[in-house]
């Protein structure tokens, strides 16, 4: 008996039902595939009318899964990478941004924990914080010991 070759349709409704995955994801995806480009534009429109992919959705719940761990800057060039539009990406950043600095002060105590005894210590302290995508006025709060505005 021959193998079932699943439809681009069948494909695109799988990922989906993994996760959500943005337009973009599901066009690379999707595109070794579909038989035309055309043939992949129609059935990303169709799944975004019927509320089947969503740029929005998949933003907010990336945004919310990043948060635990990074800050709105990282957050906002991942969703970026995965071709989110600006406008979508500040609407989903908007609460993450509120929580930086207490985000921060909990990945900087769950690394260090204690106030950098000098210098340098404190450069290693601000640089984690800086590859995790906080602010420098939010690692300025945490490691300087500044208060919050």
């Amino acid at each position: 008996m021959a193998k079932h070759e699943p439809s681009l349709r069948e494909r695109a409704l799988k990922l989906l039902a993994g996760r959500e995955h943005s337009r973009l994801e599901l066009r690379r995806k999707l595109s070794p595939h579909a038989e035309s480009a055309e043939q992949l534009e129609a059935l990303l429109d169709e799944l975004t009318r019927k509320s089947q992919q969503s740029d929005e959705r998949f933003a907010d719940l990336r945004s919310r899964v990043l948060s635990r761990k990074y800050g709105s800057s990282r957050i906002a060039y991942d969703l970026r990478a995965k071709g989110v539009s600006d406008e979508v990406i500040e609407a989903s950043v908007t609460e993450a941004r509120s929580t930086d600095i207490a985000r921060a002060k909990e990945a900087w105590r769950k690394r260090f924990g204690e106030k950098p005894a000098n210098a340098l210590e404190k450069a290693k302290q601000m640089r984690f914080l800086q590859s995790r995508g906080f602010s420098f006025d939010t690692i300025k709060v945490v490691v300087g010991g500044q208060e919050e505005d």
